[in-house]
């Protein structure tokens, strides 16, 4: 009878992970945000106050916006510069929670 080796069956070491594998997105890098809402005044405002809150860097005139054919909602691009996941994670999260916003793509 064979006795069985008390060595490990395999010494190949685990691949490492690299969390930048994981993602599609580079970091940084300009990273666009669509938002739809009703077209009220502070609309705009209440938007570029949270992407400067997530992003020191963002410049309000790059702000994109496009109302809806009939005039009542108002498609808002922000452009800023993202540099995690978690970032990007918070913004998404503080915009579609935002009162004034109905969607984020």
């Amino acid at each position: 009878m064979i006795e069985p080796s008390l060595t490990p069956a395999s010494t190949v070491p685990a691949p490492e992970i690299d969390p930048r594998k994981d993602s599609l997105i580079e970091y940084p890098s300009l990273f666009p945000i669509k938002v739809m809402g009703v077209k009220v005044e502070g609309f705009v405002e209440a938007i570029t106050l949270l992407a400067q809150q997530f992003d020191p860097t963002f410049d309000p005139s790059t702000i994109e916006l496009r109302p809806s054919s009939g005039g009542k909602y108002l498609g808002i691009t922000v452009t800023i510069t993202a540099t995690s996941r978690t970032q990007l994670d918070d913004l998404y999260w503080a915009l579609s929670s935002h009162p004034m916003v109905k969607m984020v793509l």
